[in-house]
């Protein structure tokens, strides 16, 4: 039970944060679910272990995180370097 609730709570930490950007999460479910477990990670790397915990992630911390990837993200995919040549 607790692997489904992480799952639910990493794809809507990474849904919030794509509609927070204005852009869609490439990928669907998986690419938000994937957006949230980065961003989780990442914000807590940034901003350590703040905030209310719910499935196992810091909220506020992942929020953040999941910003920064998916601009980051957004940033390369433009530039070009997920393009096929």
């Amino acid at each position: 039970m607790d692997l489904i609730w992480i799952l639910i709570v990493g794809g809507l930490i990474g849904w919030l944060s794509g509609n927070l950007i204005g852009r869609d999460v490439p990928g669907g479910l998986l690419g938000n679910i994937v957006a949230g477990f980065i961003g989780s990670w990442l914000g807590t790397e940034l901003l350590g272990p703040r905030g209310p915990v719910v499935g196992g992630f810091y909220i506020l911390p992942a929020i953040v995180g999941s910003i920064i990837a998916l601009l980051v993200f957004f940033a390369l995919a433009r530039g070009g370097a997920f393009r096929r040549r």
